[in-house]
Formats: C-alpha cells, sequence, structure tokens
C-alpha cells in the first residue's frame, strides 16, 4: 500500500452546469417569500458566481478512491475510498432533461443513518461511462483484498492453532 494512487479518469463537466445552477437557485429563490426579494442581486451576480464555481470544479478516479473538489467561497474536497462504495445513483428531472444533464448520487457504506448521499455529481459529461468506470475499479479494489484477506485468514487460523495447542499442554500440565 506503500504505492501512490494514479489518476484513471478525470471528469468533465457540461457547460451546461452553470444555466442548470442560476435557473435552479431562481427557483428555490422564487418559491420563498425572503427569497423573491434577493432575486435582482442574484440576476446581476449569477454569471460571475457560477462560472467561479464551475471553473473550480474536479471529479478524478483513482486506483483508490474518487476524489471530489468544489466550491467558490466554501471550498469542498472530498476522497471517497472506492472499496467503501456501495451504490451509485442516477438522478434526472425536467429540467435536468431539457439541458442533457444528469445528477450522480454516490453512496457508502456505513451512511445508512443519513438521509442524503455522500456525494453528489451535477452534469458529469459521459455520466454512464463515467459510473462504469468507477464500478470496475471498485471491483478491481475489492477484488484485491479478499485475496490478501484469506490468507491473512490462514495465519490468523494458525495462530489460533498453536495458541490453543499451548493452553490444551497446559491445562495437561495442571492437571497432573
Amino acid at each position: 500500500m506503500s504505492d501512490k494512487a494514479t489518476i484513471l479518469k478525470k471528469a468533465e463537466f457540461n457547460p451546461k452546469l452553470k444555466t442548470y445552477l442560476v435557473i435552479y437557485t431562481l427557483f428555490v429563490l422564487f418559491t420563498t417569500v425572503i427569497g423573491i426579494l434577493f432575486i435582482p442581486f442574484w440576476a446581476v451576480l449569477a454569471p460571475i458566481f457560477t462560472r467561479k464555481y464551475y471553473d473550480r470544479l474536479e471529479c478524478e478516479l483513482t486506483t483508490r478512491s474518487l476524489r471530489f473538489k468544489k466550491g467558490f467561497i466554501f471550498l469542498t474536497e472530498k476522497t471517497i475510498p472506492l472499496d467503501k462504495i456501495q451504490d451509485l445513483t442516477f438522478k434526472e428531472g425536467p429540467l435536468l432533461k431539457k439541458l442533457g444533464l444528469s445528477i450522480l448520487k454516490i453512496e457508502t457504506a456505513g451512511n445508512s443513518a443519513q438521509a442524503s448521499a455522500d456525494l453528489t455529481l451535477i452534469g458529469i459529461v459521459n455520466a454512464h461511462e463515467f459510473r462504469s468506470m468507477v464500478f470496475d475499479q471498485r471491483d478491481k479494489v475489492t477484488d484485491n483484498q479478499s485475496g490478501s484477506s484469506s490468507s491473512e485468514n490462514e495465519s490468523m487460523t494458525e495462530i489460533l492453532s498453536d495458541i490453543r495447542d499451548s493452553l490444551n499442554r497446559i491445562e495437561k500440565h495442571l492437571s497432573e
């Protein structure tokens, strides 16, 4: 495990994602009473914010993990080990379909208590192909781990057998 993970694929994001972010935020602002007051500010600032947000989006599939970076004001970077990924789910709504986008939700082991996915990627180009690559690499990682764990189990069984034999000898000496 001392070898460094290599990048297998860098995901590209569809430029229509900027349009989606503007429209989606306008919809959220319009549906709230207080948000309606902020619509003129968003109309002016949206191109700046969405461009900078889009420029900072990164997603990389490596030999061991999935790394994601996003944010403009608040930078978020998340690394998910491939062996922890349980499912990758697609979501498409009317607006997403109209723009030719989809949402890829990544769920990991141990998040069953949470209602949301561990990672949500919007607007990946060729998302189905990227999803397949993640699953293929995850299978390679988990197959390698299961192979090494069987040899570890054998050595553990051998050690436990030695301990059992030692305890049997000690019991024999104590009963004499």
